[in-house]
Formats: structure tokens, C-alpha cells, sequence
């Protein structure tokens, strides 16, 4: 006769389970549907924090209610009999708690316990402790019973926060693709950034009306290319070196030609042609860090700034420097200016690091009173 109440108990809790979600669900569920009709005075079921510390989430008997703030306190796992079947994933049942020196009142002492770990694969999700007052009330067939609720639970709860954690990844995902499109075009709107653009072809204007049309047609040519690539790379995320080096010639190019001489610099790059043709690196990377450099140190005004860049190609990283040198003291108190438009650079490489993968690193050094050296290492993806 119990036999068969136990099972009407397990197919009733199995059912019941059905359309279930979330886990606090799940184990109210389990105190209001299963461990009621198995005629246990007193329960509460745990679940393990990310401090090994079992909290109480839902309970039966004198302490039910939904107001978790009035349940048992919260055990260490090790501690008290609850703890220690956490510790040692082994289920127990106590006839006697006035003889066991593990047992915790909360403040109604109660002579019979039976604790079930709840785990599935091998992953402690918590406990289940059920208590009565009289002494030995516990069976083994009680002990058969919570166990098989255990491990339906154990089940639903892995799968339930397994759901979570894929629509939290999905929303991650959703989020990052966002933020990357956001970056490409708030990218795409600094490089075409209205006053480069309008001086570029002013400048290019001045040439045309004063009768230099070679030099107006060499500028025009490259401000094309320029724009060209900027619009190119708008849906790439990754350009060869020899793209990267002949437009970031082009665009410091014209933003000397911007800015009438006031800065001037030189490009290397440590590797022979051939093995820098076929290498390939991040795209919105070294345009942007030089959009932001070349406009903050700029907006001083200030004449006698070069900027001295070496790439250094390598097989699995493409490693960028550059010397910023300042003839003036004036400027170089002023060189702090392109550590504000890094700070702008610096949340597109967590972005791109973190959707990517790439590990972008970079630093900042001071060399001398006039010299800061800038660093960075790219991952070599071809």
C-alpha cells in the first residue's frame, strides 16, 4: 500500500514538473506538490551559491512561505548535517538529532532528518533536509523516494539553467553584433569626419585655383582611394598590411596637407615586401588609433610634431610603434593629447577583443621630455 503511494507521489511530482521553468518554480513545485504528499512535516530544499553556501529557496511545513528572508538560515557547505551531505554528495538519514553533534536547530528541535543531495552529472545543485519531531521516522523507503525526487529535480534545474544560459549567450551575442555595427559606423562617421573632409578638398580647391593642377589631381586621386577604402571596410573585419600602410599614408598625407606642415612623419616597416603583402590584420584598428592621435595633437596647433611609425612584421602578430616627437616644450605638455583620443580607442579594442578573440594589447611609455612611444601588437590573422 505505501508502495504504491510512493509511486501515485513520483508520477504525480514527475507530471507536475511538466511546463515548469525557472528554477524556484521547479522547487516550490517540489515542496507544495511532492514532499507534501508524502506526509513530511517539515522541509527545506537548498541550492549551492557561488560561495559553497547552501540557501534556503523554498520550504513545507511550520516554515513555508514565499518570503525567503524567514527560512532557515543559510549552511556552509561542511557544516551541520545539510553541509555535510553537500560535502560528501552522500544522502543520510539521522533517527536521533539530540545525539548527533552536526544537527542545527533553528530554534524547534526535531529528533528525526533526512537530507538528499540534489546532483545530475556529477554538479551539486543543493539539498533537500526534511525533519520530524518523532525519533527514527525515516525510512529507507523515504531515502528510495526523496532520492528519485532528487534526481528529477537535479534534471529540470540542469536544464533550466542550461536554457538560461544559452538565451543569455544569444542575447550576448545580439548585443555584441549591435555594438559592432554601432562601432563600424560610428567609425565610418569619424573617418569622414566633416572638417577632415571639407579642409582636405579645400586645400585641394587652393591647388586647383592656383593653377597647380598636378598636385591637385595627385590630392584629389588620393582623397578617392581614401574614401574608397573607408567605405570598403565598412562590412570586413580584417585588410592586408600593404592596404593599411598605403592608406594610412594617404590619410596622414592629407591631414599634413590639412594642417599646412605642422606635423610630418615617416613609415617603416621591418619585413621584406613579399611576406608584408600576404599578411592580414584586424580592420578599424591603426585608422582609428591615428584619427584620434593626429586630431587631439593637432587641435593644439602647434608646429614640430612627427610621428615616427615602424610595423614589425612577424609570423603570428604585426607589432606597430610609434615614436611621437616634439620639438617645442609647449607641445610637449601637450602630449597628453593623444592619450585622450586612445581612451576613445581603447573601448573599440575591448569590443573588438572580446566579439573577436584577438587579444589586441597596447601601452603607452615615455621615452623622454619631448618622445612617447606608443605600442601595439595585432594578432597576424594571414
Amino acid at each position: 500500500m505505501e508502495h504504491d503511494r510512493f509511486e501515485d507521489v513520483l508520477i504525480y511530482f514527475s507530471k507536475s514538473l511538466l511546463g515548469k521553468e525557472g528554477e524556484e518554480n521547479i522547487l516550490w513545485d517540489m515542496a507544495k506538490n511532492c514532499i507534501s504528499k508524502l506526509g513530511f512535516e517539515d522541509c527545506v530544499i537548498y541550492l549551492v551559491d557561488n560561495n559553497d553556501i547552501l540557501v534556503p529557496k523554498a520550504t513545507h511545513g511550520p516554515k513555508k512561505t514565499q518570503n525567503i528572508a524567514s527560512v532557515p538560515i543559510k549552511i556552509p557547505i561542511g557544516q551541520g548535517i545539510s553541509g555535510h551531505v553537500a560535502q560528501t554528495a552522500t544522502a543520510e538519514i539521522v533517527d536521533d538529532t539530540s545525539k548527533d553533534p552536526r544537527y542545527i536547530t533553528d530554534g524547534t528541535t526535531r529528533l528525526s532528518e533526512i537530507c538528499v543531495p540534489i546532483i545530475c552529472d556529477g554538479v551539486l545543485y543543493g539539498v533537500i533536509d526534511c525533519e520530524h519531531p518523532e525519533p527514527g521516522f525515516f525510512t529507507d523507503r523515504h531515502l528510495k523516494m526523496l532520492s528519485a525526487i532528487a534526481s528529477i529535480s537535479a534534471i529540470k534545474i540542469k536544464s533550466a539553467r542550461d536554457c538560461k544560459a544559452l538565451t543569455e549567450e544569444r542575447e550576448r551575442l545580439i548585443q555584441i553584433k549591435e555594438e559592432m555595427v554601432e562601432l563600424k559606423f560610428r567609425t565610418l562617421s569619424s573617418q569622414l569626419n566633416p572638417h577632415f573632409v571639407f579642409n582636405a578638398l579645400n586645400s585641394i580647391q587652393y591647388f586647383v585655383t592656383s593653377e597647380k593642377k598636378k598636385l591637385a589631381m595627385e590630392y584629389l586621386s588620393m582623397f578617392g582611394k581614401l574614401i574608397r577604402f573607408y567605405l570598403g571596410q565598412l562590412g570586413q573585419d580584417s585588410v592586408s598590411l600593404k592596404d593599411e600602410i598605403e592608406m594610412l599614408n594617404a590619410y596622414l598625407t592629407l591631414q599634413k596637407l590639412r594642417y599646412d606642415g605642422l606635423f610630418d612623419y615617416d613609415i617603416y616597416v621591418q619585413e621584406n615586401l613579399k611576406k608584408t603583402e600576404e599578411a592580414t590584420i584586424p580592420s578599424l584598428v591603426v585608422q582609428t588609433l591615428f584619427e584620434n592621435i593626429i586630431e587631439s595633437v593637432m587641435s593644439h596647433q602647434q608646429k614640430g610634431q612627427h610621428f615616427e611609425i615602424v610595423l614589425k612584421v612577424f609570423s603570428a602578430s604585426v607589432i606597430l610603434e610609434v615614436v611621437h616627437n616634439s620639438q617645442s616644450m609647449e607641445s610637449a605638455n601637450n602630449l597628453s593629447g593623444y592619450r585622450e583620443g586612445i581612451l576613445q580607442w581603447q573601448d573599440q579594442i575591448k569590443l573588438l577583443n572580446t566579439v573577436k578573440g584577438y587579444n589586441i594589447t597596447n601601452s603607452i611609455n615615455t621615452l623622454s621630455e619631448h618622445k612617447r612611444l606608443i605600442t601595439i601588437e595585432l594578432p597576424r590573422l594571414l
